[in-house]
């Protein structure tokens, strides 16, 4: 029986050696797994997606593009002032309309033009992302789009004609956003409009502005944005307003779906940042929409 007993303590100190080996093996094997996820992870880049869902945040343009062999359509449309009365239908009597198409030569780079019935005005841009934000083995805090337009105002003028260079206004713009949840995302817009005729002397050929966005996401689908353009001390300042727009974001399948209220009637940056004239508080709200749907032209390889 003594011999029993032995024998039965020893199986059991044997046993209890063995599961305390195979629990640090398999606690070693769970380190050595985190220690090679840890490094995989630092030696790939993981780019942030969807800062903005769409190319524009309301009049704007945000740091996206749409990616290579896809073919953008958008169609903007402002109606008139709320504070335009009953008559017409607070506004719905009245519209501006913007048509343009975009497409992606490469992920990085987009051309598009578009046409707008304020002033009979046609536009042509190019973008280029820069920089994205990204994390692992390349880290950027943010995403870094510039941008460069020329509009050109096809109206008839009255009195001597212009010569056509002077018809051209130019837009210089440098997108910097930064996702910083998957909520919330902020972007700053430095920019410069040259105008190459102003109606007197006194006003600015050149007119720079600091623009400031943002998205804020409420649901899955739907989206709350922002946009500021603050001028910079001026004539133009003196004499204008700064642009300020509200709205939302709707994902709706393959397109999406934005609803606004603005100050600005214009939708290209020669009209809203140079020369937005609404007054929120007098009621000189345009309330408008964007939409945008996407085609593939090019699958990717």
């Amino acid at each position: 029986m003594k011999y029993l007993f032995s024998s039965f303590g020893a199986y059991g100190l044997a046993v209890a050696l063995l599961l305390m080996c195979s629990s640090k093996a398999r606690a070693q094997d769970d380190l050595l797994q985190k220690l090679e996820a840890q490094t995989t992870d630092s030696l790939h880049t993981d780019y942030t997606q969807a800062t903005f869902k769409g190319t524009r945040v309301i009049n704007g343009h945000s740091v996206e593009t749409p990616g290579q062999g896809t073919l953008l359509f958008l169609i903007s449309h402002r109606f008139g002032t709320l504070n335009s009365g009953a008559y017409n239908f607070f506004g719905l009597d009245e519209a501006t309309i913007r048509l343009g198409l975009e497409y992606g030569l490469t992920d990085k780079l987009t051309v598009g033009v578009g046409r707008s019935s304020l002033e009979k005005t046609f536009d042509g841009f190019g973008k280029y992302r820069l920089l994205r934000q990204s994390t692992g083995l390349h880290t950027m805090p943010v995403s870094v789009t510039v941008f460069a337009s020329a509009a050109l105002n096809s109206l008839k003028f009255t009195g001597p004609e212009h010569p056509t260079d002077t018809r051209f206004t130019y837009t210089y713009q440098a997108l910097i956003a930064r996702k910083f949840s998957t909520n919330l995302s902020l972007q700053l817009m430095p920019t410069l409009v040259h105008r190459n005729l102003v109606d007197t002397r006194a006003e600015q050929n050149d007119v720079y502005a600091l623009g400031f966005a943002g998205r804020q996401k409420l649901t899955k689908r739907v989206a709350l944005t922002m946009e500021y353009y603050y001028l910079l001390p001026g004539h133009t300042a003196d004499e204008f307003r700064n642009s300020l727009s509200a709205g939302f974001d709707i994902e709706t399948g393959g397109h999406v779906f934005q609803l606004h209220f603005t100050n600005s009637r214009g939708m290209i940056e020669k009209f809203f940042i140079p020369q937005t004239t609404g007054k929120w508080q007098k009621g000189d709200i345009y309330f408008g929409f964007n939409i945008s749907r996407a085609f593939t032209l090019k699958p990717k390889a």
